[in-house]
């Protein structure tokens, strides 16, 4: 492995860097949150086994999307893995913890059945939120060499 790989200078943070790598998390915790409320719902699962589902199935799909591409890069699983524990984990455990708590603290969402505009509604604007909230989290984070500036290294 390169000396460039093991040791990350901070990064000039913009906020489109944020807003990009925010973005790629949004996509990974959006395709586990929605299978997971999917599923949680359909089995008329109460809200915390939803929710729990929900978040183990957000990390899956994020950690997922961001080996996929440093995988492309030639780095070994092992490797691959331990770069997209440490590029996503903040950023996907504050996105979930605001969209859950959102889905959560809205009356009705979490009962209210696939069929309801109630429950896409809370969900798209869960995830809105998560997202807004999350941004200035990457900002920071990549300013520090941290989150995403960890896979940078690996893109091409």
């Amino acid at each position: 492995m390169s000396e460039q790989h093991t040791h990350h200078q901070p990064a000039t943070a913009t906020w489109a860097m944020a807003v990009t790598a925010t973005l790629h998390c949004l996509l990974g915790c959006a395709l586990g949150e929605i299978t997971g409320m999917v599923i949680g719902t359909a089995l008329g699962w109460h809200a915390a086994g939803t929710v729990v589902l929900s978040v183990v199935l957000a990390f899956l799909f994020g950690y997922a999307l961001s080996m996929r591409g440093v995988l492309r890069a030639g780095v070994g699983m092992r490797q691959a893995l331990k770069v997209a524990l440490a590029a996503d984990t903040v950023s996907i455990a504050v996105m979930e913890l605001t969209d859950n708590a959102f889905m959560v603290l809205v009356p009705g969402a979490m009962d209210a059945g696939l069929a309801t505009a109630l429950f896409w509604v809370t969900l798209a604007g869960a995830l809105a939120i998560a997202f807004a909230v999350t941004v200035p989290v990457n900002r920071w984070l990549i300013g520090k060499g941290r989150g995403h500036a960890v896979a940078h290294a690996y893109h091409h």
